[in-house]
């Protein structure tokens, strides 16, 4: 499968942005979308995942209920929905197919989307 974000950019604090990550392609050992992150100089950390059935797993307790992961299955589109950024949310995102949100173990990633918030 091939992923593709988009939706990045520049935002003040405060400030909301929606992710994409298209997916075209198939692959049959992955079952899940994850959202990651990865600002410089710290190591990446997984946001959220969202698999096929629906079922949804947050991760970062920075973003527990400011960001929200979605689907559009007619579009093959994953959405992370982020709202009250603030400066430290400053990283490059990526999204990646998972084998589950449990088992996290990834597949394809795609190219990352900046998104950088001033204060």
């Amino acid at each position: 499968v091939q992923l593709e974000e988009s939706g990045g950019g520049l935002v003040q604090s405060g400030g909301s942005l929606r992710l994409s990550c298209a997916a075209s392609g198939f692959s049959a050992d992955y079952y899940a979308t994850g959202w990651l992150r990865q600002a410089p100089g710290k190591e990446r950390e997984e946001i959220a995942c969202i698999m096929w059935d629906g079922e949804i797993t947050y991760y970062l307790d920075s973003g527990k209920g400011r960001f929200i992961i979605s689907r559009d299955i007619a579009k093959r589109t994953v959405y992370l929905q982020m709202n009250s950024l603030k400066p430290e949310d400053t990283a490059v995102y990526y999204c990646a197919s998972q084998r589950t949100c449990e088992n996290r173990v990834f597949g394809s990633w795609g190219q990352g989307t900046q998104v950088t918030v001033s204060s």
